[in-house]
């Protein structure tokens, strides 16, 4: 893992409890997916790092105790920001133009759970602090192809309802200008351009918001409200659920885990697949004629389905239209039958729904108690683009 910010005493002293909290895990039985279902869908890592478990994860090293003040250092100064491919909502910024603002980098990505659940909390932070000097920057670097596209950015942006800049680091060289590794991944910048603090994942947003008034108070900011934002977020943006069983899943070959059709998976070919007649947890299938590239799966002739069994309170698919804009219908089966209450967002009653444009679809929401299910999403025209699963 690249990793240029300093280490501090007190993330080596956390690391030696989880340390010895593992081998007592190990001696003596526990369950060790208690440790890593503390990372389930709270941070995403950068190819070619795959698999939804990091226990290595800088979420956690940074974690600190509730209601205590998060340790502030210096991490070097605040890198050129100049390999953003254009710029939303603002003119472009440098370090010099920040120069005796706070700064909050919060790099991110449209279609990623992850940063999509971060996102009232930079929006609330951008609000209540603008005022007082904070700037909050949204450094958009993609995971998929499809997030590269400046129009696609831009609708993103403008549906998020996001209204402060964002840099469009579509070749990742602010990313790598940060040595950055992780969606979301949020950087504090003091008032002299130095970065003071970091925080990889979603969660500890107490924490985060007492180091942005430390911060404004560093720099002459007074009578500020010290009391915590408060957030209430709804539809994808909604925190996760406390019983979240399945990882994120990647349906493009170059990431694919626990793929269950009897069939082989082709690379870059078509290939006519059936699903998996009782799949276990966390694993999944494809029925119909498919050709899974390295990124993606795009069905070649309707209908064609996407099959998996999981746990979660919520249930989300990245899906592409066609490759020339088309719309896909679907229709969502929960358990066999439409989902009705069940349903997400991005579904109706009785399943059905439509795919416009490249990004995250919530297909489930159960409003009562979370179990073992599974999904059928049957597309109902050939094209659709599948990119990835994820959970809440």
């Amino acid at each position: 893992m690249k990793h240029s910010l300093s280490v501090q005493v007190w993330i080596r002293c956390v690391l030696g409890v989880a340390v010895i909290l593992g081998v007592v895990a190990i001696a003596t039985g526990w369950e060790t997916t208690f440790f890593r279902s503390s990372f389930v869908n709270t941070v995403r890592a950068k190819e070619p790092l795959s698999g939804a478990f990091h226990p290595e994860k800088p979420a956690f090293l940074t974690a600190t105790a509730a209601g205590s003040q998060p340790a502030l250092a210096d991490e070097g100064p605040l890198p050129d920001l100049g390999g953003a491919v254009a710029w939303l909502n603002s003119a472009p910024l440098s370090p010099e133009s920040l120069r005796g603002k706070v700064v909050l980098v919060n790099f991110w990505t449209y279609s990623c759970i992850n940063s999509l659940r971060e996102l009232p909390y930079m929006k609330a932070w951008a609000a209540k602090y603008r005022d007082a000097g904070l700037v909050v920057i949204g450094v958009h670097a993609p995971e998929f192809g499809f997030e590269k596209e400046r129009t696609n950015v831009e609708n993103a942006v403008h549906e998020l309802s996001v209204t402060y800049p964002v840099a469009i680091d579509s070749n990742h060289r602010v990313w790598d200008a940060f040595n950055n590794e992780y969606w979301p991944a949020d950087y504090f910048i003091d008032g002299k351009g130095r970065i003071r603090y970091h925080h990889f994942g979603e969660g500890e947003y107490a924490g985060s918001e007492r180091v942005i008034q430390e911060l404004l108070k560093e720099n002459g900011a007074a009578g500020l409200n010290e009391s915590t934002a408060s957030v209430s977020a709804d539809g994808v943006e909604a925190a996760p659920s406390g019983d979240v069983q399945s990882p994120e899943t990647y349906v493009g070959y170059r990431q694919a885990e626990r793929f269950s059709s009897p069939e082989r998976l082709a690379q870059d070919s078509q290939k006519t697949y059936s699903p998996p007649a009782t799949p276990s947890l966390n694993q999944w299938g494809l029925s119909g004629s498919w050709n899974v590239g390295a990124e993606s799966a795009v069905l070649q002739a309707a209908p064609g389905k996407v099959v998996f069994r999981f746990r979660a309170r919520d249930l989300h698919m990245v899906l592409g239209p066609t490759k020339n804009g088309k719309p896909v219908r679907f229709k969502v089966m929960l358990d066999g039958a439409a989902p009705g209450d069940n349903c997400g967002v991005d579904s109706a009653p009785d399943g059905t729904g439509e795919i416009r444009e490249p990004r995250l679809y919530q297909l489930i929401r159960q409003k009562g108690r979370v179990e073992d299910r599974t999904i059928e999403i049957e597309f109902l025209d050939p094209g659709v683009q599948a990119f990835s699963f994820t959970f809440g």
